[in-house]
């Protein structure tokens, strides 16, 4: 009997090493070889340089509070915005009076930072995302914003216009998701813009 047990408990440490091994070291390997070699960029941390200075990442959104600049959907992370550690949304169902509160008020601050818009405004740039990181807005959301960036950097219109054109993203396979602008690229084209 004893022998018998020994056999079982034998077997078990193998399989709970082999197991460890396989799934715990050889697995990891192979998935971080193979996104290394294929997906560099992304298994990165699509990562956007300038000057050889990290200035943020494709991925994960970061807040603009100049008003020269296109900016991103609210964050509800914290203790600071677009904290990746801490993703998460704020959990507020639509009829509560404090989540309403919350939209009324940046209603209110969009309106005032945008008078010279001519659409309502859109809901992406007044309901964080459910990751509260995320990097885009729609294009309704940059067309939104366009006057007052064209108004400070002193630029017509027209040609914040095409740049948001530009950077719309499409549906990925054309299926997923939505067309899209992520906020950091567009900030950067601005900033080239002469």
């Amino acid at each position: 009997m004893l022998s018998k047990s020994l056999t079982y408990l034998r077997s078990a440490i193998a399989m709970l090493i082999l197991l460890t091994v396989l799934t715990g070291v050889l697995y990891p390997l192979l998935i971080t070889g193979i996104g290394q070699l294929f997906f560099n960029y992304q298994a990165n941390g699509s990562l956007i340089t300038e000057h050889k200075e990290i200035v943020g990442s494709t991925l994960i959104g970061q807040q603009f509070q100049a008003a020269r600049y296109f900016s991103g959907r609210p964050s509800a992370t914290t203790p600071i915005p677009y904290n990746a550690e801490a993703s998460n949304s704020s959990n507020y169902g639509a009829s509560n009076p404090a989540y309403i509160n919350v939209v009324a008020s940046r209603i209110s601050a969009q309106k005032q930072a945008n008078p010279d818009a001519d659409m309502s405004v859109p809901i992406d740039l007044i309901s964080a995302s459910a990751s509260g990181i995320d990097p885009d807005i729609s294009p309704a959301a940059a067309y939104y914003q366009a006057p007052r960036i064209a108004k400070i950097r002193q630029l017509p219109i027209g040609v914040i216009n095409n740049l948001i054109k530009y950077q719309i993203r499409p549906r990925q396979w054309g299926v997923l998701g939505e067309p899209r602008v992520n906020v950091l690229e567009i900030n950067l084209a601005l900033d080239q813009l002469k």
